[in-house]
């Protein structure tokens, strides 16, 4: 990629998609890793779920308890979470405070490509797929 492409972006300024009620995100792509910004609403409609990828979280703004299979572990800003593979969780706020959560996924997940159409340019010359 050249540098000419490597464009400045700012999650406050991207359109976010709204999953379920008190959840919103945004994403950011690098040639095969995607980054999803999530904001988590106290009160949120929680959705425990699986996938076949390792998630790894890290806890921008607010406190979250994040429940693991059968573990619950609690953090803030600056804590690092790492998902594997086929355990069931979920998140949920802790406090009034909105929680901030990076996702980061490798390689990137092709359900979520819909979410960096904004990026096609970037990578158009490299022949990445983008949607």
């Amino acid at each position: 990629m050249s540098l000419a492409n490597a464009l400045l972006h700012n999650w406050n300024d991207l359109p976010r998609e709204t999953v379920r009620k008190g959840v919103e995100r945004v994403a950011f792509r690098g040639d095969d890793t995607l980054c999803v910004m999530n904001w988590l609403t106290p009160g949120m409609d929680t959705f425990p779920h699986s996938h076949t990828f390792e998630q790894l979280v890290i806890i921008v703004q607010g406190r979250v308890r994040f429940h693991l299979g059968d573990d619950v572990v609690e953090g803030g800003p600056g804590s690092m979470i790492r998902i594997p593979p086929h355990v069931v969780h979920y998140a949920e706020p802790v406090g009034d405070e909105v929680v901030m959560n990076l996702d980061v996924f490798s390689p990137i997940r092709d359900d979520y490509r819909h979410l960096i159409e904004y990026q096609a340019a970037e990578f158009a010359d490299a022949g990445q797929k983008t949607s």
